[in-house]
């Protein structure tokens, strides 16, 4: 009998201990389903979120495209302005030059996958992307856009999108309301020509031929200068010699996604791994940090 009651009171305290427990043991387990769960830490977060929460981006965006109208207009009434510093142009036709990924068309969407997928930039993930024809209107720009194309202004879209992913970009960018150019080709694919690479200095000489160039958009400082890649210190010398177009002829979007201010800062090494590209990154930078006391 007494063993009985002893058994009995081994298994009520057993059983209370436990009771006592699972509260502890539950929560452990569901935060290890939510740290499981959660995103990697990806260096596109932050820029993904401005791009498509931010109302400081649309503003910025929206900024930038009414600066531009004003010096359209200025461009216009005076036969010798060139963002291109063309000597003989008086008499061609206007026409302004713009990139369009994150210049006119926003793709947060794709940058935010690559956020919430932990997952990197891929040609094949890029190419579906563009496939897709989902990319929005960046702020500002359809309604600069139509203003040109109503003065007669010849409007070219300078983009390193390939040449055979120009079908899907025109599809996408109709369907926004951009002027698509009549019966003049103005999509400029990277690889249409065989000199038409990366680099857009040769497309941009393509269209001074014909036209006098009075403004470029872009948000990479390739859009404007084959100056752009080198070291940190070539790009900051080209822009020395260069500022003065800035929001004159040359527009400049905000990009804090990807371009080649970063990819300079690791040697547009694409193939490191992050973590070597992340810390030539922080190699790069110039900080302040409070004296010990």
């Amino acid at each position: 009998m007494r063993r009985s009651a002893s058994l009995f009171r081994l298994f009520a305290s057993t059983t209370l201990v436990l009771l006592c427990a699972a509260p502890a043991v539950a929560q452990d387990a569901t935060a290890a389903v939510e740290e499981a769960s959660a995103p990697a830490p990806n260096d596109l977060l932050n820029a993904a979120l401005w791009m498509q929460r931010a109302v400081e981006y649309k503003a910025n965006a929206v900024g930038i495209y009414a600066l531009g109208k004003i010096r359209l207009d200025e461009a216009l009434s005076d036969k010798t302005a060139s963002a291109l510093d063309q000597n003989d142009a008086a008499d061609l036709p206007a026409a302004v030059i713009l990139d369009l990924d994150e210049t006119v068309i926003d793709n947060s969407a794709y940058e935010s996958g690559l956020v919430t997928s932990n997952a990197d930039y891929q040609s094949k993930t890029w190419d579906a992307w563009t496939k897709a024809e989902d990319a929005k209107a960046v702020p500002g720009s359809l309604d600069y856009l139509k203003y040109a194309d109503g003065k007669g202004v010849k409007i070219f879209y300078v983009t390193n999108r390939k040449a055979d992913q120009e079908e899907a970009t025109r599809a996408n960018m109709e369907a926004l309301g951009y002027p698509m150019g009549g019966n003049v080709d103005t999509f400029l694919m990277r690889d249409e020509k065989p000199d038409w690479g990366s680099d857009k200095t040769s497309r941009r000489a393509f269209v001074a031929k014909d036209y006098r160039v009075v403004a470029l958009f872009g948000d990479n400082f390739n859009d404007f200068t084959g100056a752009a890649s080198g070291t940190l210190e070539e790009r900051e010398a080209a822009y020395e010699d260069l500022q003065s177009h800035f929001a004159k002829d040359w527009f400049m979007l905000a990009n804090p996604a990807y371009g080649s201010w970063e990819s300079s800062a690791y040697g547009d090494d694409f193939k490191l791994p992050n973590e070597k590209k992340r810390a030539m990154k922080v190699e790069a930078l110039q900080p302040w940090t409070p004296k010990a006391d």
